[in-house]
């Protein structure tokens, strides 16, 4: 991480109420967050906490009913290349190569100032980043969950967003797949000082990957409760992470805001 005197990202007293049959029902109150630059930054909370939905404020994909975000001091309205966000779901389009997948952003962003050669060097670039430089012209239904997932993250940093926002990118993975992915991506936020917002229901990935890690209270008008500062040396190797005291530490705090603090209850419907 490398913070700035003045933040990438400013979120202050940010709110959604979203209308309903039953009436206005309120999902965020008061969010007040910064994110700065170079810093990786996870969301985390019990499901219905509002995490994806404040995600999707800050990409622009929906708008908030009150408050201010401000990307780089330029108020969010809407969606737009400066973001680049990585879903669970890698929404690739089926019948195009990784390549043209990637080339798709790289083109929307860069082409009216970029020739083709260039366009394609940059998304050649990407795919090598993450990997997956052997695979340019297979399709999706021809590589494996985490490899599309890789092709997700190179389509978006191909675009060289000022910020990546991602929704449990690894979430539908296997174990072993998720583990080599998260050390990839320390891999590439170190190597491109990349700004994140990711949103997990993993603690231990929390705890892997982030600088700071903001724990949401419980829904209905789910706001931020905590935010633990995780100050594990950087790079992080994961072996040597797991049997730090202070990782020990930062989990068992993450664990307590959650299931002793702010438990989740399931009521019957």
């Amino acid at each position: 991480m490398t913070p700035s005197s003045k933040p990438m990202l400013q979120l202050s007293h940010v709110g959604m109420t979203f209308a309903t049959r039953r009436g206005p029902f309120v999902a965020l109150r008061d969010i007040s967050l910064e994110v700065q630059r170079g810093e990786f930054v996870t969301l985390i909370g019990h499901s219905g906490c509002g995490k994806s939905t404040l995600l999707n404020l800050v990409a622009g994909l929906t708008t908030p009913t009150a408050g201010v975000l401000l990307l780089d001091d330029r108020e969010l309205k809407g969606p737009g290349p400066d973001r680049g966000v990585v879903f669970q779901n890698h929404s690739l389009l089926p019948w195009l190569s990784c390549l043209d997948n990637v080339h798709l952003a790289v083109e929307r962003v860069f082409g009216e100032r970029e020739g083709k050669a260039r366009l394609r060097e940059r998304s050649l670039a990407a795919l090598e980043l993450v990997g997956m430089g052997h695979a340019v012209a297979k399709r999706p239904h021809e590589i494996s969950g985490g490899m599309k997932q890789r092709v997700g993250i190179a389509r978006a940093l191909a675009m060289e967003p000022k910020m990546l926002l991602m929704d449990e990118p690894f979430g539908a993975l296997d174990a072993l797949t998720r583990a080599r992915l998260q050390d990839e991506l320390m891999k590439i936020v170190a190597a491109t000082g990349a700004t994140v917002l990711m949103v997990t229901h993993d603690v231990d990935e929390a705890v892997l990957l982030s600088d700071r890690i903001v724990m949401m209270t419980n829904g209905p008008a789910a706001t931020i409760g905590e935010v633990l500062r995780v100050d594990l040396p950087q790079p992080r190797n994961r072996v040597e992470v797991v049997e730090d005291r202070a990782y020990a530490q930062y989990r068992k705090a993450v664990l307590d805001f959650l299931y002793m603090r702010h438990s989740h209850v399931e009521r019957a419907a």
